[in-house]
């Protein structure tokens, strides 16, 4: 009996692995389709740059005494770079995501060697300390444990050995903010509606990509019986007052990604057209943002919901053929923003090469 569980376990490990490494197949290829490798390298740079560049840093924690009061680097000696934690994890998906893609962007190994030197069992324990204090077991909710999943799902479905031994070492990270999140979601009456970090919708659709590449049919159930409980009756939702002026998320077009991944092809078309009925129209087509001062922290945050628009664009599309006609206001989004990536000022370098990559792989 003992050894007929353990063949069971290991098969089912082994199909887990192979459906997340054709869906790895697949992003990958999306990758090197859209990304030519002057602009790869370009986007390259910039989390690579960062990723060991402690100051500035907004560490957004809790402070519960004078005890609490360190350094980034000895707090989170993982994820420090990047300006605050969530830009750190996504600044490593990125990586990760670009050396699948486009290995000779790495062809001496330092990056690796990089990454190698921070993903460490000791590290991750000191990240997973941080998260158990009392006074900060909420950092982060739940914008950068989403981010974390993305990055915990491209390690979990590459073929590379290397990508293993680092989803391994990060895994039980990912596994506390699995539980944290299934602990929080039934508490959360009501939606968060807002175009940043805190906007339910997104972080619940990174979350629920997540728990079905990794097979996680617990989470995933959670993740799809609390998205409808919060969105499923909403109707009317304008685009009239988006964008707001620090949004890098579109709150309406979340919500219809989020559901589409959710429901019934014929229930998501009847859902769409009470919520959001333009969409279907054939001159449907919204502005790119314009952004005034890439030097502002907040204000750059538009070249990100350009970027942001485009993947719900491209992914929303897929789901009804009567909306053919949005890929090309996707395409017009990602085109307007995509030449604003430079290093030229930490705050928008530090993040918005995750987002362009992000639209490139829902297209």
């Amino acid at each position: 009996m003992r050894s007929m569980f353990l063949f069971i376990s290991l098969l089912l490990l082994s199909c887990q692995q192979k459906n997340a490494e054709k869906q790895m197949v697949r992003d990958t290829a999306a990758v090197q389709e859209m990304l030519d490798i002057n602009l790869a390298k370009r986007i390259f740079a910039l989390p690579v740059h960062c990723l060991t560049q402690e100051y500035p840093n907004k560490l957004g924690q809790v402070l519960g005494s004078s005890k609490d009061l360190k350094s980034p680097r000895t707090l989170r000696p993982l994820f420090y770079g990047c300006f605050d934690w969530h830009s750190a994890v996504h600044g490593y998906w990125s990586i990760v995501t670009l050396i699948e893609a486009f290995p000779e962007l790495d062809n001496d190994g330092q990056v690796r060697n990089l990454l190698d030197q921070h993903i460490t069992v000791e590290n991750v324990q000191v990240e997973i300390d941080f998260f158990n204090d009392v006074n900060n077991t909420s950092f982060e909710r739940t914008y950068g444990w989403a981010w974390m999943f993305a990055l915990q799902q491209t390690l979990e479905q590459s073929k590379d050995p290397q990508y293993h031994k680092w989803a391994t070492i990060l895994r039980p990270l990912s596994d506390l903010l699995v539980k944290r999140y299934t602990a929080y979601l039934p508490k959360l009456m009501y939606p968060i509606r807002t175009g940043q970090h805190d906007n339910s919708a997104f972080s619940l659709s990174l979350a629920l990509d997540y728990a079905r590449v990794v097979e996680d049919k617990d989470f995933e159930t959670l993740l799809v019986q609390q998205s409808q409980r919060l969105f499923v009756n909403d109707v009317d939702c304008s685009l009239t007052y988006e964008p707001s002026g620090y949004d890098f998320l579109s709150p309406c077009l979340e919500e219809a990604r989020l559901l589409s991944k959710i429901l019934p092809q014929s229930d998501y078309r009847t859902w769409l057209k009470k919520f959001l009925p333009e969409i279907f129209q054939a001159e449907f087509a919204l502005i790119p943002a314009v952004v005034s001062d890439r030097t502002d922290g907040k204000l750059v945050h538009l070249d990100g919901l350009n970027f942001s628009r485009a993947s719900c664009l491209y992914e929303i599309s897929r789901t009804l053929p009567e909306l053919s006609h949005l890929p090309q206001n996707a395409d017009d989004h990602f085109k307007y923003s995509i030449d604003n990536i430079s290093n030229d000022d930490y705050m928008g370098s530090h993040w918005l090469g995750t987002f362009a990559i992000y639209a490139i792989l829902n297209k």
